[in-house]
């Protein structure tokens, strides 16, 4: 699964974007499509994930109110509105899926995923 993440820039305080992941390959192995983000000097933490089946979503704590993660089935996408941003967002954010076996408490673990997307800068200025 080859996945290519898109939509990241620089945007005020208070501003938005929404980040893509799309698959240019058959997704039909994987369950779990997630989001994560690095910032410079930090360690890789997780942001959202989405199941296919059910469409459960989770969230870590300090985007919950303001990003919504959702998927487009139609093209294999998966999409992360970011709203109210704050520059403690500011990171490369990634896109991962899994292989089809992650249970829904184990969504938030990096070691969940085996696809990562290359990743994509966002810069939020105070």
């Amino acid at each position: 699964v080859q996945l290519q993440a898109s939509g990241g820039g620089l945007v005020q305080a208070g501003g938005s974007l929404r980040l893509s992941c799309a698959a240019s390959t058959p997704t039909s192995s994987t369950e779990t499509r997630g989001w994560f983000r690095q910032a410079p000097g930090k360690e890789r933490e997780f942001v959202a994930a989405i199941r296919k089946r059910g469409s459960a979503t989770s969230y870590a704590d300090s985007v919950k109110g303001r990003f919504t993660i959702s998927r487009d089935a139609a093209k294999n996408t998966v999409l992360l509105q970011m709203d109210t941003l704050k520059p403690e967002d500011t990171a490369t954010y990634y896109c991962a899926a899994d292989q089809g076996r992650t249970i829904i408490s184990a969504m938030s673990l990096a070691t969940s995923y085996h696809y990562w997307g290359q990743g994509t800068q966002v810069t939020v200025s105070s």
